[in-house]
């Protein structure tokens, strides 16, 4: 019981190892109540940020992009897509809703989330276009551990799942960075030419934990498939 025990407590503590995901995807195949991927990162403190991915899905009602709670609030950064080319933005108890953006259905979209606390100022950008910016929150900072994961809304820290919000699809080229980069690297991005990685999360250097279906495949992105 005791080796048990022990056994138990030292695999809790584990994280998995850093991989390079490049030309992989994570795939969500079904919309359920658990499937999600729990991405790790060594910072405490956020005062700015930028997070860029890809995502690829036939649904149309609200889906969770990117959530990322602290014991305190679970939207302390939060983007959802609620319908065709509209998301909404959380940045703890504030919120903006974008719309009418070009987004893709059955195609991939490239999308890119900008906040600064400094200004108060949040921005999104979706397939090379740009939101104008607007003022969400200001001279606030994200404290604590995060809990941070792709796939499900986390209605309470690390948990709290709800079905009807959840992710189903592709992702890939998943990066935060804690300051927001310059508009000529998220064109880069969008474009799918070089860029500097996040410095918080890379693809090309993440540490995750799967928890329930989720695939990690080859990316059939265009820009992949046109460097090979």
């Amino acid at each position: 019981m005791k080796k048990l025990v022990l056994l138990i407590i030292f695999c809790a503590s584990c994280h998995a190892l850093v991989q390079d995901l490049t030309r992989k995807q994570f795939t969500f195949p079904n919309s359920a109540v658990q499937p999600h991927v729990i991405l790790h990162a060594d910072i405490n403190t956020i005062s700015a940020m930028t997070m860029c991915q890809r995502f690829f899905s036939e649904l149309v009602r609200v889906q969770v992009i990117f959530s990322l709670a602290t014991h305190s609030n679970s939207n302390t950064l939060l983007l959802t897509r609620n319908a065709v080319g509209v998301f909404k933005a959380h940045i703890g108890a504030r919120e903006y809703t974008f719309s009418r953006f070009p987004e893709q259905q059955n195609e991939w979209n490239s999308l890119c989330w900008t906040w600064d606390s400094k200004t108060g100022l949040t921005q999104l950008w979706l397939n090379g276009k740009r939101s104008s910016q607007k003022l969400i929150l200001s001279e606030a900072l994200v404290t604590g551990t995060p809990s941070t994961m792709l796939g499900q809304e986390q209605d309470t820290y690390g948990g709290g799942f709800d079905r009807q919000q959840s992710f189903e699809g592709d992702v890939t080229d998943v990066h935060f960075w804690d300051y927001v980069t310059s508009p000529c690297e998220i064109r880069s991005y969008m474009k799918g030419m070089s860029f500097v990685p996040g410095n918080v999360l890379s693809w090309k250097a993440l540490q995750y934990d799967i928890v329930g279906t989720v695939f990690v495949q080859n990316s059939d992105f265009d820009q992949v498939c046109k460097s090979d």
